[in-house]
């Protein structure tokens, strides 16, 4: 894979240059706080590209696991005996309780860190993916899929483990990555379940039988993964949570230190609203689709999976693409490249979503149009965790399960609003929130940063990213040397700031990793 040229601040060379004989070795090139400069996808390098391999499967594992009971839906309904009322509590459900769980989790990943967060939520989820084979009636349906849904926390620690190992140039592209093919398991779930179904079938077993038992496979591939994540995974570049507590290296994080500077940093908030109407409109699609090509053109089970399939598996390159688009409007504008980027593809989301409501009449135009919405859904979730990293130093990981949180509570808000019961035709609703998409998304231009600018105003004259980041720390904390990392981080964000801010910096021709 080509190496791309690299770049760090002139002062910092120089300090990289005196503390490189106690860093650590790594093969991939590294910035001044140990973070990839580089993103190689198909390497398995430790800890960068370990983690992310990790990272985005056991996210995967879960989405399979969330959204088992969709594709079998026509089966399960006909088993339980369910209503529409029934299908669309259970989906609601399936979604709702990551919202706080997010929160939780974000919290966690900067108390204790990414790998024991994300392992424990999954193992602690697992249980219920196991007891989905023995759901009886329309509560335990319910109930199933609400306790299920929260093992889609796990995308928060995801996306802190993204933001904790690659720099500020690539931390798009990582995270889209990331997300796009944990998201992609919402996709892949919608082919393998009929799949697994068939299968057993085909070796003698009842159709009664045949969908409980498939719930096992999605069971074993959690619990696989997250031991996996225990076993293999690392928290930061230089090591776990618990060492670098020890050594002192790293500033133990208080409960209270988090909340305040998570909550009190209102562009976490319109973040979250952001990606209530991009992640949360694929979740809402993910428990709708398969049943709305099933009931409105009469296709069978294993066609509206595939359809269904298509608008998650989009996400292989979609998210990514988001992502990696986040990155170069950055090089080339910096943060304000990044929010103008957001808002535009965020718009035509929801343009699409309501072109697709409207195209109900047509089979070929709505799975057309379907693909295509798809593409934009997802590529402005790549594009909001574009931007999520660089709100808070202090208080990262809340500010991850506030934005992931938002994306849950945006599903069940859409869903209860216009998929709940038969108050709307589906078609109806999918044309409705379209709307939404468009109304909300509009509040991308209130996110300002003083350092760097908005989408409306440019930076504040003398206001630099040290300054922004270093409100977090008191001065005692700051002689102290508590804020070091944000220091460093704000030094290696010099990019954000546009082509201008960026012509200050030299290249670097070689790093920690060449010591």
């Amino acid at each position: 894979m080509a190496a791309e040229s690299e770049f760090k601040p002139a002062a910092m060379a120089v300090d990289g240059a005196e503390t490189a004989s106690s860093k650590p070795r790594f093969r991939m090139p590294v910035d001044s706080d140990n973070k990839a400069t580089e993103f190689w996808l198909f390497s398995l390098e430790r800890p960068h590209m370990s983690a992310f391999h990790m990272a985005w499967f056991s996210f995967f594992c879960c989405f399979v696991s969330t959204f088992a009971a969709p594709p079998l839906l026509p089966l399960i309904r006909d088993t339980l005996d369910l209503t529409a009322t029934d299908i669309g509590n259970a989906g609601i459900a399936s979604v709702s309780g990551a919202v706080f769980a997010r929160l939780a989790m974000g919290t966690a990943c900067d108390l204790v860190g990414p790998r024991l967060a994300s392992a424990a939520i999954i193992l602690l989820t697992t249980p219920a993916v196991y007891c989905s084979s023995i759901m009886n009636s329309a509560s335990a349906f319910l109930l199933a899929r609400f306790f299920t849904g929260i093992s889609l926390a796990s995308f928060v620690s995801t996306q802190f483990w993204m933001s904790s190992m690659f720099s500020s140039n690539k931390v798009g592209l990582a995270n889209g990555y990331a997300g796009g093919w944990g998201n992609l398991g919402g996709g892949i779930v919608q082919l393998l379940m009929p799949l697994v179904y068939q299968a057993i079938l085909r070796a003698g077993s009842t159709p009664f039988t045949a969908w409980r038992l498939a719930f096992f496979i999605p069971a074993l591939m959690q619990s696989c993964s997250a031991l996996a994540v225990l076993a293999f995974g690392q928290d930061m570049p230089d090591g776990n949570y618990r060492k670098l507590h020890r050594s002192g290296e790293m500033h133990r994080a208080s409960v209270g230190s988090v909340l305040r500077h998570g909550v009190g940093n209102y562009r976490a908030w319109i973040l979250a609203l952001l990606y209530g109407y991009c992640f949360g409109v694929e979740l809402t699609v993910n428990n709708i689709i398969a049943q709305y090509f099933f009931d409105l053109f009469g296709v069978n089970l294993q066609t509206a999976g595939l359809i269904a399939a298509s608008f998650g598996m989009v996400n292989l390159v979609s998210r990514p693409v988001g992502g990696s688009m986040s990155d170069g409007l950055s090089r080339r504008f910096g943060m304000r490249g990044r929010l103008w980027g957001l808002w535009a593809i965020q718009t035509i989301e929801g343009v699409l979503c309501i072109v697709l409501g409207l195209v109900s009449g047509s089979f070929a135009a709505s799975v057309a149009v379907m693909i295509l919405f798809s593409l934009f859904v997802q590529a402005a979730e790549g594009l909001t965790f574009g931007v999520v990293p660089f709100v808070s130093r202090r208080a990262l990981g809340l500010v991850n399960g506030m934005t992931g949180g938002g994306g849950s509570l945006g599903a069940v808000l859409t869903q209860y609003i216009f998929f709940h019961g038969s108050r709307y035709k589906t078609e109806t609703g999918i044309m409705y929130m379209g709307v939404m998409i468009i109304a909300c998304t509009l509040p991308t231009a209130l996110i300002y940063f003083p350092q760097w600018g908005g989408m409306l105003a440019g930076p504040r004259p003398g206001v630099t990213a040290e300054d922004y980041y270093n409100r977090e720390w008191t001065a005692e904390e700051r002689d102290k040397g508590y804020n070091a990392g944000s220091v460093r981080f704000a030094e290696n964000s010099v990019r954000e700031g546009g082509r201008s801010a960026a012509s200050g910096i030299q290249p670097m021709e070689s790093s920690p990793a060449d010591v």
